[in-house]
């Protein structure tokens, strides 16, 4: 199954738990405190589930839009997740098998120490789920359980793995970087020197003497600072007025291709670096490298949490 078809099951999965929980929530907040999930309620409130679980339901709400028979080849299989889904639902409603995980609303101690607390730990729906947004730790957790699979090796040995193709995944990137670095320098660079070319005497006369040879006011109109920039605003006025429409223009640009939602070198520089991996490493999951290979970082490697 490709990641498209995974990361779309697993949000029709998320959309039906949200929907389902939210049905909960409205059916619970309301009463007494001290009727919250009792056994008659719990009841009304899992045939509720119930009816999310529902082939029928699901087929209409899901995939309603589909006309073509290929759409219901797998219902079994959707029936099931779907079931095993409410079934979930129940679970984290603290209804239906579950009342002693919950005690008026609030999580029981026993089942806070079941919190996952590192990715790793985590299922892989979830794994996917913040792979999908993106997170640089699901990425990484999707890629070594892919290792996993395809070399039939544990966690350890495929985090090993898994830090060769980290290693080849940053090889060139600081030339990739250097287009923002020289930005970065030349921007903060020009600003500072900026400031002793206008108001500074010394630094103006060997400006004037070198680049602009023009004639300065007298030792008696060049005693403060406000003065020599008088003097010096001359020739820095045209200088420092085009650079400004000049970079003016820019960022209104670059608003307009965020706009249009276009990084052209970024995106670029991504999109290549996740070619060169997923040819250096053909046998593992491309879009599990893809994902990992972009959510990187340029100027250095992203500190992973567990």
């Amino acid at each position: 199954m490709s990641l498209f078809s995974r990361s779309k099951l697993t949000l029709i999965s998320n959309t039906f738990h949200t929907r389902a929980f939210l049905s909960i929530h409205r059916d619970v907040s309301f009463l007494p405190s001290g009727n919250r999930g009792t056994r008659s309620e719990g009841k009304n409130i899992s045939d509720s589930i119930d009816n999310v679980a529902n082939p029928t339901h699901f087929r209409t709400a899901a995939f309603s839009t589909h006309s073509k028979p290929s759409s219901f080849a797998n219902d079994r299989s959707k029936t099931s997740s779907i079931k095993q889904m409410a079934q979930d639902t129940r679970f984290l409603a603290g209804t239906s098998g579950s009342e002693g995980n919950f005690r008026n609303g609030k999580p029981t101690l026993e089942y806070a120490r079941t919190l996952p607390k590192t990715f790793a730990s985590m299922t892989n729906e979830q794994v996917l789920h913040f792979a999908m947004q993106e997170i640089p730790e699901a990425c990484r957790e999707c890629v070594v359980r892919d290792i996993m699979v395809v070399d039939n090796i544990d966690y350890d040995e495929a985090m090993k793995v898994f830090e060769k193709i980290a290693e080849c995944n940053r090889r060139d990137m600081i030339f990739a970087s250097l287009p923002f670095r020289v930005g970065f320098t030349v921007a903060f660079t020009g600003g500072i020197a900026s400031i002793p070319l206008v108001f500074d005497l010394q630094t103006v006369t060997w400006f004037n003497e070198a680049f602009v040879t023009s004639e300065l006011p007298g030792p008696e109109d060049l005693e403060t600072w406000l003065e020599v920039g008088a003097a010096s605003w001359g020739w820095m006025e045209p200088v420092l007025g085009q650079v400004s429409f000049f970079l003016l223009c820019m960022q209104f640009a670059r608003a307009q291709l965020q706009n249009l939602g276009i990084r052209p070198y970024f995106n670029w520089q991504q999109e290549h670096r996740a070619r060169e991996l997923c040819k250096r490493y053909p046998q593992y999951d491309a879009e599990f490298l893809t994902m990992y290979s972009k959510c990187d970082k340029l100027a250095d490697r992203h500190v992973m949490a567990a």
